[in-house]
């Protein structure tokens, strides 16, 4: 019972202690559900039964001379994946018409690269103006280091949130990247909070990182009290620094997770890239813990199906939130229309004109 006694702690507004998180990484194989059901209770107090789920699109791939040792897109990677530059307008429209097609809350636009050019930022920013005037989606941005002016700029376009993650501890930094630093990723989500957008930042976990900096990750995010964390587990992609790098489990990550509810009660927990990888077939465990997840294809790795992923929260008694434009969910694949007002389509309803769900 001592897994419901410190959710109940933290339903009732108490921060874990740093020695009770090394104890959720360490949580003994027999106690495991016991510790998932617990981070249940806090899951659906704060989020109910609701899965938000998140689509991307790849909207440049390769061509970044950063050394990020887990990444397939980075200078020193010889992974083979395709190089391309920042997708058309058409493109970027195009997918979050299928965003919205499989019933996803949020369409995250992702380049590769250590910041946006002056013309990449311009036409990300009026491809995002007009996918807001056609279809209730929430928009997040990931384009890699930002400044004030430019978190500015997007929110001002209409981007509702912005990801840049810490990807793992401030001491354990070094050995993952040495093109830029720790210190850098903080000052984009801090230009980010200052610009009043919702911040997303999270991890990528196995990278070699020991239990004690895991806790550092998710302590470090709730001191930065971000909006959304995104915990992708490292799939290591041969070609980069990292690809021999493989030793988490299936019971491990779901120990990681019930770490960073507990640590983060309130706020959104995603799975990210990994899911399927690392967690096979507990999956729908992870449900339990996490109120979001991606759907669709990752970066550069495949997901799910996304009728697979819908089908495992259905069976699960789970169900997707609505986008935040939506009052009901329509039937979208046959009747979005690429170019008109969603307010003029058939079967699509605008919610009040408020503050979307964060």
């Amino acid at each position: 019972m001592r897994w419901h006694q410190l959710a109940e702690r933290v339903l009732e507004g108490q921060a874990i202690a740093r020695a009770e998180a090394l104890d959720v990484l360490a949580v003994p194989e027999e106690e495991l559900l016991d510790l998932v059901s617990a981070c249940y209770r806090v899951r659906r107090h704060y989020h109910g039964k609701r899965v938000k789920l998140n689509m991307l699109i790849n909207a440049k791939s390769g061509l970044c001379a950063e050394d990020c040792g887990y990444c397939s897109q980075s200078i020193v990677a010889h992974s083979g994946v395709d190089r391309y530059p920042l997708q058309s307008k058409e493109v970027l429209l195009e997918g979050a018409r299928q965003a919205l097609a499989v019933n996803a809350h949020t369409y995250c636009i992702v380049i590769s690269g250590r910041r946006p050019t002056p013309r990449e930022l311009d036409h990300v920013i009026a491809a995002v103006r007009e996918i807001k005037q056609q279809y209730p989606l929430r928009i997040c941005c990931c384009l890699g280091l930002l400044d004030d002016a430019e978190a500015q700029r997007l929110k001002d376009a209409g981007v509702e949130r912005i990801n840049h993650n810490l990807n793992t501890s401030e001491d354990h930094y070094g050995e993952i990247c040495s093109t830029h630093t720790y210190a850098d990723r903080v000052g984009t989500v801090e230009a980010v909070k200052r610009a009043g957008v919702s911040s997303c930042s999270g991890g990528i976990l196995g990278m070699g990182e020991s239990d004690a900096q895991i806790v550092d990750l998710a302590f470090a995010l709730r001191e930065m009290d971000v909006d959304s964390i995104p915990l992708n587990f490292l799939i290591p992609i041969a070609g980069t620094p990292l690809g021999g790098v493989e030793y988490l489990t299936p019971q491990k990550c779901l120990a990681i997770l019930c770490l960073f509810r507990l640590v983060n009660p309130s706020k959104e927990i995603r799975i990210a890239g990994g899911r399927e990888y690392h967690l096979r077939s507990l999956q729908p465990l992870g449900l339990y813990v996490a109120d979001s997840i991606f759907i669709g294809d990752y970066l550069t790795t495949r997901g799910e199906v996304p009728e697979q992923d819908l089908r495992m929260l259905e069976d699960t008694g789970f169900e997707p939130a609505l986008p935040p434009g939506l009052q009901e969910v329509p039937d979208y694949a046959p009747g979005i229309i690429p170019g008109q007002p969603f307010e003029e389509q058939e079967g699509v309803t605008r919610a009040s004109v408020g503050n979307p769900d964060l």
